[in-house]
């Protein structure tokens, strides 16, 4: 697959369709509490997404089944790696924590992005994972400079996340972005030994860590959307979509006013 290299004006649209998606994830972390149903945060996410204008790009997105994703977010709860699908039986629970990737199409170009919160009090362990999957992706941010390989993205990422004791999940990646919520290049969170793919400036990708508190293998679930992992124990997501430059990355979505609402949990 050909990757395309976006101008300073594609950048600067897809800029905009991040931040939506940034402020929809803040828009949700304020309702993000025990007794809320993932439904309940799902149409919260659609409503918010398309009063500004957008179309929250996951909705009827197809899996490799050709099944088409019922919700505009994805909602994935403890051991629920991604693609959780928001329902009226999922209530959120004190202790629980839930991955939201969110993503949106605004004015042609694509938003994406996901974040993991605390539902009340949790416990410091959880915390600990939590932490180590954000701090790995701006630690694979941090390597995304033009003229290197683009594995030295998933190198580094695996080596920080294994070094805390964590799995790292292979069957998925994150992925270049622009017309398209998926486009190529995949990125990897792990050394894949790869070399060939040099990152260029222009080049919009995806980062996303998907780390599991146990080992890093993962199931399907019947829905055929749902992964979980396969000891039941938690895992957390974390992604950016950043675009590459000379020199340092810029980051196109934010999680500050995230951190602000929720003050330094982890």
């Amino acid at each position: 697959m050909e990757i395309f290299l976006k101008t300073e004006d594609e950048i600067e649209l897809m800029f905009k369709a991040n931040r939506l998606v940034s402020k929809t994830l803040a828009e949700l972390a304020k309702n993000v509490k025990p007794g809320v149903t993932t439904l309940q945060l799902d149409r919260i996410a659609e409503e918010f997404i398309r009063d500004h204008g957008a179309i929250p790009t996951f909705k009827n997105f197809p899996n490799p089944f050709g099944d088409p994703f019922p919700a505009s977010i994805c909602t994935s709860v403890n051991d629920v790696v991604v693609h959780g699908i928001p329902d009226d039986k999922t209530i959120l629970k004190d202790g629980d924590i839930i991955s939201i990737d969110c993503g949106t199409l605004l004015d042609g170009y694509n938003g994406d992005s996901c974040y993991t919160f605390c539902v009340g009090e949790v416990s410091p362990e959880i915390k600990r994972l939590l932490k180590t999957t954000k701090e790995s992706l701006y630690i694979g941010i941090r390597n995304a400079v033009s003229g290197r390989p683009i594995n030295g993205i998933g190198q580094s990422i695996q080596r920080y996340c294994e070094k805390q004791g964590y799995g790292v999940v292979r069957e998925l990646t994150g992925h270049g972005i622009g017309k398209e919520m998926h486009e190529a290049p995949q990125v990897p969170n792990y050394d894949t030994g790869n070399s060939s793919v040099i990152m260029k400036a222009g080049m919009c990708i995806a980062i996303e860590p998907m780390i599991t508190a146990g080992d890093r293998h993962i199931v399907l679930m019947p829905d055929r959307w749902t992964i979980k992992t396969r000891d039941g124990k938690p895992a957390a997501h974390f992604e950016h979509t950043i675009a590459i430059r000379e020199g340092e990355a810029e980051i196109l979505s934010t999680f500050e006013e995230i951190e602000q609402l929720e003050g330094t949990l982890y």
